[in-house]
């Protein structure tokens, strides 16, 4: 089956490696010059089932009131008379409940553990590398009424047999040396002893080239313009450089998926949500983290890649905006000089931002759709490097006519009829 993949991200370009070895012919389209050049080039480097989570869950919206007073605060809203960001807002607003929560993060678990087993077979049997580590990450918890609400956690990890450790701060230093010096800040951690780490833009071109040496047909600098329907299924994509067509059609836009088929009949319920990062150069490998390090009441995340610290975090509600602001880079720098002072170059770290593609339940939305040959795979928000090998994997056994290896009924759009 010849196979026209739409966007070149982390989740693209995973696609279109499983696609290629399930036999198919493949070509991706981007408006880039390369692989995972927007939301996949600076992310915070997590590969965390353990810590996969919708953001709508039981008192958020209390919380979020909470965290637009913090000087430092990782949630920032900027009101705009935009109906998709009120509408999804409202259908975010409908998840805050213990059984939505529930229901949300064992399907988002159930697809991040599925996709780090993947993610390491793809390892084993290409050698593929990416500044990669497997040494876990952990959660550490400021106050003690954090530490209380793990259960809510634990439950679920429980279910899905995630293994975990509940640490007191000693050995949350004994797991991550670098907060000998933060000891007296935090009040214990979560370890998630199965996550992993890497750059996910490293990955992306990686995977890409040996993507490529399977046959995969890559189209940069192609502006993607409309698809095409006659009757029930796509006929074509249209693009700056040319119009293409195949036997069936991946969407992986990301935060750009929902226009490009609002005139299709699809209403996608994704909105973009901005993060950012800095990247330092480490200048004290003693005192930087191993792994990753969660820091609970900022909602930041901490990760080694390398000879680099990188600093990810911050849920920003300003439309399509790129702009890089000062007050959420002075949140990044205070999170990572509270807890590793001394391990980064922070005047030398590059500042970065990019857009979450998210959905009302934190869950990606990859499956069918109503139109015959259009297939979704978009939607990741924050998990996109900790899903990729999964939904990719899945996307490609269901169009393959296979039965994926977990339950995946769940994951597509019409979860949203239900």
């Amino acid at each position: 089956m010849k196979i026209i993949i739409l966007g070149s991200g982390v989740v693209g370009v995973t696609s279109a490696w499983y696609l290629a070895q399930a036999g198919h012919e493949v070509t991706v389209i981007d408006r880039q010059p390369g692989p995972g050049l927007e939301t996949s080039f600076a992310n915070a480097g997590q590969v965390s089932p353990g810590y996969s989570s919708p953001w709508a869950g039981p008192g958020v919206p209390l919380k979020a009131i909470r965290w637009l007073m913090m000087k430092n605060r990782p949630f920032v809203f900027w009101p705009m008379p935009d109906p998709k960001q009120w509408r999804w807002l409202a259908q975010m607003l409908e998840n805050c409940t213990t059984a939505a929560y529930d229901r949300n993060k064992g399907r988002m678990v159930r697809l991040a553990e599925y996709s780090r087993d993947v993610l390491r077979d793809l390892r084993a049997t290409t050698g593929i590398s990416y500044d990669d580590r497997q040494q876990g990450t952990l959660q550490v918890f400021r106050t003690r009424k954090q530490l209380d609400h793990i259960a809510d956690d634990t439950r679920i990890l429980d279910r899905y047999g995630v293994p975990y450790d509940l640490l007191d701060p000693a050995a949350c230093v004994r797991a991550e040396p670098g907060l000998a010096q933060a000891e007296g800040k935090i009040v214990g951690g979560l370890r998630l002893p199965g996550d992993e780490t890497g750059d996910a833009f490293q990955f992306t071109q990686n995977l890409a080239a040996l993507a490529v040496r399977q046959g995969v047909t890559f189209l940069y600098n192609s502006t993607i313009r409309s698809l095409q329907r006659d009757g029930a299924r796509i006929s074509a994509v249209v693009t700056d450089t040319g119009t293409y067509q195949a036997d069936a059609y991946v969407l992986s836009l990301g935060s750009f998926s929902p226009a490009m088929v609002l005139a299709l009949g699809l209403d996608l319920p994704i909105y973009p949500i901005k993060g950012y990062s800095i990247t330092a150069p480490i200048v004290d490998a003693a005192r930087a983290p191993v792994s990753t390090v969660m820091d609970e009441t900022f909602k930041i995340a901490i990760t080694r890649l390398g000879d680099r610290i990188r600093v990810g975090g911050t849920a920003e509600l300003a439309g399509f905006s790129t702009s890089l602001r000062a007050p959420r880079r002075a949140t990044l720098e205070h999170s990572l000089t509270d807890l590793f002072a001394g391990a980064g170059d922070v005047p030398a770290a590059t500042f970065w931002t990019g857009l979450r593609p998210m959905t009302p339940d934190g869950t990606p939305i990859v499956g069918r759709t109503d139109i015959g040959n259009l297939f979704l795979n978009t939607g990741h928000g924050t998990l996109g490097w900790t899903m990729a090998c999964g939904s990719g994997r899945v996307l490609a056994d269901v169009m393959s006519g296979r039965t994926p290896d977990i339950a995946h009924d769940d994951l597509a759009l019409s979860r949203y009829r239900a």
